[in-house]
């Protein structure tokens, strides 16, 4: 082998990390939650990769799929994406273009153009997927959600018991992603395409978890980060004497992170009327971590000097956002600079 050809094989050997960069980053809609999983406030989700997101029922998977579609809309860096939205459970019925934008009408499509438009089983997903994928054009997929996936064999075994009484029908998904979720990692990276799972916790048996989830476990193994959400509390106001539902406080923990390597948690409002309440969030983050005073309903912004409550001090930053993303990524980089154990490196 000549000396040429020993030098370019020994570099096509040599395994390559890219820096994550903004322009990579898709956004949830929510700063905080965008910090907790990439330590960014650009994106939470880097192109070319799978996410898992489980969650309790109404604790706002679904809101914050259908952001990710409104927040790439307005990006330039997704501007040739496609975005699939695979209703399995055809649970979003809210008002697409209100909540989200004219771009995410015209540009959210079913994985299918022929019957059944979205995934009913869990080959009919990856079928999808395949066919998605062979297109070669970049994409956002959303699953919405695996556990209203059934599966052929499920569907066979329960036909099979209407007549005969034998036997039970077990879920053969977890079989079957095992043996498939890996397969789309690598064109993923090729089309630096991302897919996210939606998922629903399940009451677990287990002493030591309280939840669990459906699907088996390569789901969890192959994700790039996971997100795991409950409902924290309830959003309320007065009126006409009674206290009336306005939305709820999600509390999303990224519990794997392959982009960090940080377990983090985050709160994140989202109202029935409006969606995730970003800048809401932030000034709650700001008060909360001390950077900001509360004194009753009014909070004190020290630098520009500002008195105002919640409510005004939001409006205000709805026109000020940069400034506002800015200062809580500063605040979010001091604090994870503090929890950084400072001695001396082993490996230069």
């Amino acid at each position: 082998m000549s000396d040429v050809n020993r030098i370019r094989e020994a570099l096509l050997s040599k395994w390559h990390s890219r820096p994550m960069r903004d322009d990579d980053l898709l956004s949830s809609g929510s700063t905080l939650l965008n910090l907790a999983c990439s330590g960014r406030a650009a994106g939470a989700f880097l192109k070319g990769h799978y996410y898992f997101f489980c969650g309790d029922s109404a604790s706002g998977k679904t809101w914050i799929g259908l952001t990710c579609f409104a927040e790439a809309a307005l990006n330039p860096n997704f501007s040739e994406y496609r975005f699939i939205y695979d209703s399995v459970e055809m649970g979003a019925l809210m008002d697409i273009e209100r909540y989200f934008g004219k771009a995410v009408v015209e540009r959210l499509e079913t994985p299918s153009r022929s019957e059944p438009y979205c995934s009913r089983t869990v080959q009919d997903f990856y079928r999808h997927l395949d066919d998605v994928i062979k297109l070669g054009k970049p994409f956002i997929y959303v699953l919405d959600s695996q556990d209203a996936l059934s599966s052929e064999e499920e569907i066979k075994t329960f036909q099979k018991q209407r007549t005969k009484s034998i036997g039970s029908y077990g879920d053969a998904k977890a079989r079957y992603h095992s043996g498939h979720i890996r397969q789309v990692l690598g064109p993923l990276s090729d089309l630096g395409s991302i897919l996210i799972i939606l998922n629903q916790t399940r009451e677990s048996f287990d002493p030591f978890e309280s939840t669990t989830y459906s699907g088996g476990r390569a789901l969890l193994f192959y994700a790039t980060i996971q997100l795991w959400s409950k409902i924290d509390s309830h959003i309320v106001r007065v009126v006409r004497g009674k206290k009336r539902e306005l939305g709820i406080i999600s509390k999303i923990r990224v519990k794997k992170n392959r982009l960090t390597g940080k377990d983090r948690t985050v709160l994140v409002p989202i109202y029935h009327s409006f969606g995730i309440d970003d800048i809401g969030s932030m000034v709650d983050f700001l008060v909360d971590e001390n950077i900001w005073t509360k004194r009753g309903d009014v909070i004190t912004v020290p630098d520009p000097p500002l008195e105002a409550r919640r409510e005004r001090l939001i409006k205000i930053f709805e026109d000020r956002r940069d400034e506002l993303v800015a200062l809580v990524q500063k605040v979010w980089d001091e604090i994870e600079q503090a929890c950084e154990v400072k001695r001396k490196r082993r490996y230069q």
